[in-house]
């Protein structure tokens, strides 16, 4: 419960921060007219329908099992973030749009203060949200949490080269610049985009967890003196949990209870390392060949 909360409290900051960074990138964008703040507004844009959209998902993936969804509503997340690079890309390509128009017909920034002013300010409200968002994502692993954290570190990254791009035109007078590192930001946004993509797709598809994560697992179950072996290893991510499930080998000649009370201590020690899985493990004789189990 505890985890759900900070969740909820990490999208729910998201939405007002972003909402606060709109309106003052706007105002300095109608008196700047600068393609590097330009992007930057979009991508707070996007932001905050990004953290709308994961404030609702988080609010249905953390509702509990019912008869109809036996395995959660934890893929809601992941479906948010699938949303959420859709989002990301066309924004970038928009941004990339602006600056080669920039690039086709250069002009200066103007009232480039309150470009700085406006940026300083956005960086310490993102850079505020990044360091909460960073904790809440170690403490629960949320994926909609983390496609969050993407948005605005990139944000911050963004804020950040705007600072440096307006002080070297404003004093060098290279028009060029604004709309260079405007398109750099847009090609940064789609390869995030990417990856939110590809990671959310992981999870709906029933990716198997990491090599790590695997290896960890059938350390912990060979760890046990009274498991001599295991196989049909299978694993998953929810977006919100992990599934684990596994068959272990153990001597055929225990009593069953014995064999049910070494299943239970095994699935305490992989709880104690994945807190939020949900674990099922089958008992095997160890001498017993199943013809399924080769290639997995």
């Amino acid at each position: 419960m505890q985890d759900t909360r900070m969740k909820k409290y990490a999208a729910l900051c998201a939405v007002i921060v972003s909402l606060v960074l709109i309106g003052i990138k706007s105002i300095a964008w109608h008196l700047s007219h600068s393609v590097s703040l330009l992007s930057s507004l979009v991508d707070s844009v996007v932001d905050s329908l990004a953290s709308a959209i994961n404030l609702i998902a988080i609010h249905h993936a953390t509702k509990p099992a019912d008869k109809e969804h036996r395995f959660g509503h934890g893929k809601i997340e992941a479906l948010s973030a699938l949303g959420q690079s859709l989002f990301i890309a066309f924004s970038g390509i928009f941004v990339f749009w602006e600056a080669s128009q920039k690039l086709i017909q250069p002009h200066p920034i103007e009232n480039s203060k309150f470009v700085i002013i406006a940026t300083l300010i956005s960086i310490l409200l993102t850079l505020g949200l990044v360091f909460f968002q960073r904790y809440v994502i170690n403490r629960t692993d949320s994926v909609a949490i983390k496609a969050d954290y993407i948005h605005y570190k990139s944000d911050l990254l963004i804020n950040l080269g705007i600072l440096l791009i307006v002080s070297l035109e404003s004093h060098l007078q290279l028009t060029f610049l604004d709309p260079v590192f405007g398109a750099a930001i847009a090609f940064y946004i789609m390869i995030a985009s990417y990856k939110i993509a590809k990671k959310s797709l992981g999870i709906l598809m029933d990716r198997e967890l990491s090599s790590a994560d695997q290896k960890r697992i059938k350390t912990i179950i060979l760890e046990h003196p009274k498991v001599s072996g295991y196989h049909l290893l299978r694993t998953r991510s929810s977006g919100t949990g992990e599934f684990i499930q596994c068959h272990l080998e153990m001597d055929g000649h225990m009593t069953l209870l014995e064999a049910h009370d070494i299943a239970d201590e095994v699935e305490r020690a992989i709880l104690k390392h994945y807190p939020s899985a949900d674990v099922i493990l089958h008992q095997d004789p160890a001498h017993i060949m199943e013809a399924h189990r080769e290639g997995l």
